[in-house]
C-alpha cells in the first residue's frame, strides 16, 4: 500500500464500474416520483486525509504526522422514509506515522485503521435526479496490525477510539436504481498513544476527512 498501487487499482476498477453503470443506464427513463426500494449500496474510492496534530507528553514541542491513504470502501444504507436513512460504511486504511516538531525525522511506525461509521441522514427529495443529503453520527476506529519502526520506537500502541462524524454528499441517479455518488465526511478521532511499552505517552488528534466518489445502487 505504501507505493499507492492498491489505491490506483481501486480507482481504475471503480471508474470501470461507473462507466459500465452509466452506459447501461443512459437510455433508461427516470421517474422522480416513483417509489424506490429501501436499500442502497455504494462502492466508493475513498481518500482518507488526516488533519493530524499531536504530542508526546514527555517531549516538549513534539508533534505527529500521519500520511494520506486511498482505498476502496463499501457502504450500506436503509431508508426508513423517503427522507430519513441510516448509513454504515465499511473499509480499512493503512497509514505511516512519523514524528514532527522536535521529533522531526523519527519514524514511529505504521498501522491499519478499521473505522466503521454509522450516520443518520436527511435526504432532500425535490431536485429530480439530484439527491443531496446531510448526516451526523458516530465512529469507532479500531487500530490493528500496528508495527513500530524500530530504533527510537520499539513498540507502538494506538488505542481504539470513539468519535463523532459529520457528513454531506449527493447521489445523481442515472435511472431508478443506478447512480453516481460524491460524499465527504469529517471524523473527530483523537486516540491515546503509548510508545515503548508506555515509557512514552501521547495523544493524536487525527480528525480525518473522508472524501469518496463511487457508484450507487438502490433496490
Amino acid at each position: 500500500m505504501r507505493d499507492g498501487t492498491a489505491g490506483k487499482w481501486a480507482v481504475a476498477a471503480l471508474a470501470g464500474l461507473m462507466m459500465a453503470g452509466a452506459g447501461a443506464a443512459a437510455a433508461a427513463d427516470f421517474d422522480a416520483n416513483k417509489p424506490a426500494g429501501p436499500w442502497m449500496v455504494r462502492g466508493r474510492v475513498l481518500g482518507v486525509v488526516p488533519q493530524e496534530s499531536g504530542k508526546v507528553h514527555q517531549v516538549p514541542g513534539s508533534d505527529i504526522s500521519i500520511d494520506n491513504s486511498i482505498v476502496p470502501e463499501l457502504d450500506i444504507s436503509y431508508f426508513f422514509t423517503p427522507n430519513v436513512a441510516v448509513e454504515l460504511i465499511l473499509g480499512v486504511t493503512p497509514h505511516n506515522i512519523k514524528g514532527s516538531g522536535t521529533l522531526d525525522g523519527v519514524d514511529v511506525g505504521k498501522a491499519w485503521l478499521l473505522p466503521p461509521t454509522l450516520t443518520l441522514q436527511y435526504h432532500f427529495t425535490d431536485f429530480g435526479r439530484f439527491k443531496p443529503y446531510v448526516g451526523a453520527g458516530i465512529n469507532y476506529t479500531v487500530f490493528f496490525d500496528q508495527k513500530a519502526a524500530g530504533g527510537t520506537v520499539t513498540k507502538l500502541d494506538i488505542e481504539n477510539s470513539f468519535g463523532a462524524a459529520l457528513q454531506v454528499g449527493f447521489d445523481y441517479m442515472l435511472d431508478q436504481n443506478w447512480g453516481v455518488n460524491f460524499d465527504v465526511k469529517k471524523l473527530f478521532l483523537r486516540p491515546d498513544v503509548k510508545l515503548n511499552g508506555g515509557a512514552l505517552t501521547g495523544k493524536v488528534d487525527i480528525d480525518p476527512w473522508l472524501i469518496g466518489v463511487g457508484l450507487t445502487y438502490r433496490f
